[in-house]
């Protein structure tokens, strides 16, 4: 049995349904803080279970007969994640769960600017230390951020950041996908396993992949740190978002999402998506 949680989402959402066409639905099974959202799954024949990382009580029961537990990780940067973590694996400990995987970022450290890089890493601490055997999916970005961090480079043809380096943006229709791939393989992949994109470019290579897709000059201004925090809240940004997200640039600057793995593409079979076709597509919808 297969149980998946925070498949109300987009991310574990695809990966359950590419172990649809893999497995019956009755291997299969849901954890979802609101059962409503997870309607569509339990129309196809999945079972939907109620828990909840912040309710821990409820959690041993939802995990029960687990041979594998596929965990979303925390998205809400103002909780205490490592904490809404730290249940879940102690619950799955309790439920007798055969293999935790988890949805970790690469760059995962201790020492990262990236506030949830350090949450994964910590998170990958308390697996290492829970006695079950496990999984972190140590995603590459997720492509589909990669829209906001350009801003309106369309309108402007620049691309304001506070610092530059390189990020292996990485689609996450693909990272579901490879997900998937993992969990049927019954325990091949253990530990920090990277799935990333095969390229890591910088802002300034996306500007140039920009350019060549809008048939424009597109450039890349690194403003620095205070400018950009200035500019950020002048537009209306909260303060402690702002400064959120500077963490991911100053990780990128430090080289947290430069690595790159081929193993995306083997599971895949195929080359994963890459910016330019992030930005072929976008354009094409504009």
């Amino acid at each position: 049995m297969i149980i998946v949680t925070g498949a109300t989402g987009a991310l574990n959402g695809a990966t359950l349904d590419h172990l649809l066409l893999a497995r019956p639905a009755s291997e299969l099974v849901v954890v979802a803080r609101d059962t409503a959202k997870a309607a569509r799954f339990a129309e196809q024949g999945v079972e939907i279970r109620q828990g909840d990382y912040s309710d821990p009580a409820s959690l041993p029961a939802a995990f029960e007969g687990a041979d594998q537990l596929l965990l979303v990780s925390s998205s809400d940067p103002q909780a205490d994640a490592v904490q809404l973590h730290r249940s879940a694996i102690e619950a799955a400990v309790l439920a007798g769960v055969g293999r935790i995987l988890y949805t970790s970022h690469q760059g995962a450290a201790a020492d990262t600017p990236f506030g949830p890089g350090r949450d994964h890493f910590a998170t990958e601490q308390l697996l290492a230390e829970s006695g079950v055997a496990w999984t972190s999916l140590r995603n590459g970005f997720y492509a589909h951020s990669l829209a906001w961090f350009l801003g309106d480079w369309r309108e402007t043809g620049v691309i304001s950041v506070p610092a530059d380096g390189p990020v292996s943006w990485t689609a996450r229709e693909d990272a579901a996908e490879a997900a998937a791939r993992i969990l049927l393989s019954e325990g091949a992949y253990d530990g920090p396993t990277t799935v990333t994109a095969p390229a890591a470019p910088t802002f300034t290579d996306v500007a140039s992949i920009a350019a060549e897709v809008a048939g424009r000059p597109v450039e890349t201004r690194v403003l620095g740190e205070n400018a950009w925090i200035a500019a950020q809240v002048a537009s209306g940004q909260p303060e402690f978002m702002a400064h959120f997200l500077l963490g991911m640039y100053q990780a990128a600057a430090g080289g947290y999402f430069a690595g790159t793995d081929p193993l995306l593409g083997e599971l895949l079979g195929r080359a994963p998506r890459s910016v330019r076709d992030l930005l072929e597509t976008s354009a094409a919808q504009h």
